[in-house]
């Protein structure tokens, strides 16, 4: 897959990126559900438990990390956060399900997509070369949500994955390692390592790959799609 590359902007395009948009919303979303029946009745008052993206908006990962990305010539897919009381969960285990609730949602809207366009269900004929709109647009968010499950569930600041081992470090290492400066090396890593080294970036994509050929979906298309919509080209 091409990456740090110029995108090929398009009304396509948008749509896939207002497409994303829902999916960080619910992915906030079940994250602030999760906070609230754990204890947390802040996120109601803040007005998370609702999709709208006004509520999500958060000025690192909404707004300046996709900007940078975008100067980069990379995918500038906006984030977003809630705030949780931490104080207010009932418990470690629930703090983490918290975190996890987010990942969840991604692969929940994964495999939703990924039934519609699986080939025993019927409605797609994948031998076809020229797929209807939304075929392309259910394929590209289909391979986002594998992907967000994959990052989100990486065990480093500040992603989810961090977040579900969390509760069960020392108080010591969770503010260090919950510092602004960690996040943004986490994310500069990400950026500059998975997606910028290209034998990191070819077996991540390979996993996505084993991933998709074990439930039977054809990645070969979902390929073609996400690189049509992002870049263009195949």
């Amino acid at each position: 897959m091409p990456a740090l590359t110029g995108l090929h902007w398009s009304p396509f395009l948008i749509a896939v990126l207002l497409g994303w948009i829902l999916s960080v919303c619910f992915h906030e979303f079940c994250h602030a559900l999760v906070a609230y029946w754990a204890g947390d009745a802040s996120v109601k008052q803040r007005g998370y438990l609702g999709l709208n993206p006004a509520a999500y908006i958060d000025p690192l990962m909404s707004i300046v990390v996709p900007a940078v990305i975008l100067l980069m010539g990379g995918m500038p897919l906006p984030g977003a956060a809630v705030r949780i009381d931490q104080s207010a969960l009932r418990s470690r285990a629930w703090a983490s399900a918290v975190s996890a609730a987010g990942p969840a949602a991604n692969l929940l809207l994964f495999l939703l997509f990924a039934i519609i366009l699986h080939p025993a269900v019927g409605l797609v004929d994948h031998a076809d070369p020229n797929q209807p709109n939304w075929v392309r647009f259910l394929g590209v968010l289909t391979v986002l949500q594998l992907l967000a499950v994959m990052i989100n569930l990486l065990p480093m600041p500040p992603f989810d994955g961090f977040g579900i081992i969390e509760p069960y470090l020392d108080y010591e290492t969770r503010w260090k390692l919950r510092r602004p400066a960690v996040a943004w090396a986490g994310i500069l890593i990400l950026f500059f390592v998975v997606f910028g080294v290209k034998k990191i970036r070819i077996a991540f994509y390979g996993v996505m790959m084993l991933i998709t050929d074990t439930l039977g979906l054809p990645w070969d298309t979902l390929y073609e799609n996400y690189n049509l919509a992002f870049f263009g080209s195949k």
